[in-house]
């Protein structure tokens, strides 16, 4: 794995996961629709390429020449019902059947976990978004690393619990710098591809 390209790169763990990559020595594509958004000490050191997930042309042309692709889309807390999520998804997922790229981690919630009339009432719209998000990957037979992280922390990082294909979430919240790094070392560690992921922090003392 040597260059990739972070979707969502400008949001809460879409950054923490630029700056992951970039700690880790990879070459990172930080696809955003407003690049002003990329703080300067980061933006000198990605290439930054400005586009909308739901043009899947921008898309194509992101994709190309990666090794992995990082999916961490958010709607910037807005809990309307909305189509982007899936929609971007799929248009990324189409796009790396067409560059022959095969291998991604995608970022959704740890409410894919819960029976559906468990979710709060507030929730349900992205959620519904995030499953229509979870199944086109689950159809792709790619090396897909799919996390259902817990509410998502500004706290610093520090240990993690990690279960693969648990039953519900590990934990009640994790940081987002350690989402994000791990949504980027996922890329590099086949023994969760094809997985779906539980995280969170280790509960402090």
């Amino acid at each position: 794995m040597n260059k990739i390209v972070i979707f969502g790169a400008t949001g809460v763990t879409g950054l923490c996961a630029v700056q992951a990559a970039l700690a880790k020595g990879l070459e990172v594509r930080a696809f955003v629709r407003d690049p002003s958004k990329l703080p300067d000490e980061i933006k000198s050191k990605v290439e930054v390429f400005k586009g909308d997930v739901l043009e899947p042309d921008s898309v194509n042309y992101a994709v190309e020449g990666t090794d992995g692709v990082v999916i961490a889309l958010g709607t910037s807390g807005n809990l309307d019902p909305t189509s982007d999520l899936s929609e971007g998804t799929r248009n990324i997922l189409d796009s790396m059947k067409s560059k022959r790229v095969n291998t991604v981690a995608a970022c959704t919630s740890a409410f894919l976990f819960y029976e559906p009339d468990k979710v709060p009432p507030r929730f349900i719209p992205i959620t519904k978004d995030h499953q229509r998000m979870a199944e086109a990957i689950k159809e792709t037979g790619f090396n897909y690393v799919l996390v259902y992280p817990p509410h998502i922390s500004d706290d610093p990082s520090r240990d993690i619990i990690v279960e693969v294909n648990p039953e519900k979430s590990p934990g009640r919240s994790i940081s987002k710098h350690d989402l994000g790094k791990f949504l980027v070392d996922a890329l590099s560690e086949p023994k969760y591809y094809k997985k779906v992921i539980g995280l969170c922090n280790v509960p402090q003392q």
